[in-house]
């Protein structure tokens, strides 16, 4: 089977290009998704949080207060290593369990929506990796807009991953989503069909 791993930056519209390929027929494994569910209550990861960072992250009904976490790892780059130790392999379990069902149904491609992909030295989990991008300027006006962030919480943010621009040279695809959503979905469907369904209904 082939995985196509698509990354890019906090803010490039990753989500919306995983949403365009799921609507033309893509399987498509989403880590943020996958992160969302190895910290649900009951689950060791978030039991392994609450040890490392306190009960100071959790909500008062023993779920994970995103923000509050937010707050330690975007300042601390020990903090967020720490949790990336915690995070990472139970993601990396649910996504091969994930990916083994769509090989035992038959399914030719998949992708793996993930932010981190090579920051998490993750891209031997994938054949090929597509890149969405956005310059710099676009994407801190973007993420300040989406998350109501100062620039300065912004940037730190932004800081904390690859920069855009190499994310750029070390993808195979490139997609630019600094236009509007018209664009962008041009885009996916011409890399769809140039790239995935080649042959008419290349998925199933």
């Amino acid at each position: 089977m082939r995985i196509i791993g698509l990354t890019g930056g906090i803010a490039s519209g990753k989500s919306s290009v995983a949403a365009l390929l799921e609507r033309l027929g893509a399987d498509v494994i989403d880590a943020d998704q996958l992160a969302r569910e190895v910290v649900r209550p009951g689950e060791e990861a978030l039991a392994q949080i609450a040890a490392a960072f306190g009960t100071g992250v959790l909500n008062g009904d023993g779920t994970l207060n995103r923000a509050a976490l937010g707050e330690v790892v975007f300042a601390d780059p020990e903090a967020r290593r720490t949790l990336e130790r915690i995070t990472h392999p139970a993601i990396r379990r649910r996504a091969e369990e994930r990916l083994a069902r769509l090989r035992e149904g038959g399914r030719r491609t998949a992708f793996y929506v993930a932010p981190l992909l090579f920051e998490a030295g993750i891209v031997s989990r994938v054949h090929e990796v597509w890149v969405v991008y956005l310059d710099r300027e676009t994407q801190l006006a973007r993420l300040m807009a989406r998350d109501g962030l100062s620039r300065e919480a912004a940037l730190a943010r932004i800081e904390s991953q690859m920069p855009m621009e190499e994310k750029r040279r070390l993808g195979r695809i490139v997609i630019d989503n600094s236009g509007s959503r018209d664009e962008l979905e041009a885009q996916v469907t011409r890399l769809w069909r140039e790239e995935i369904d080649r042959e008419g209904g290349e998925q199933r």
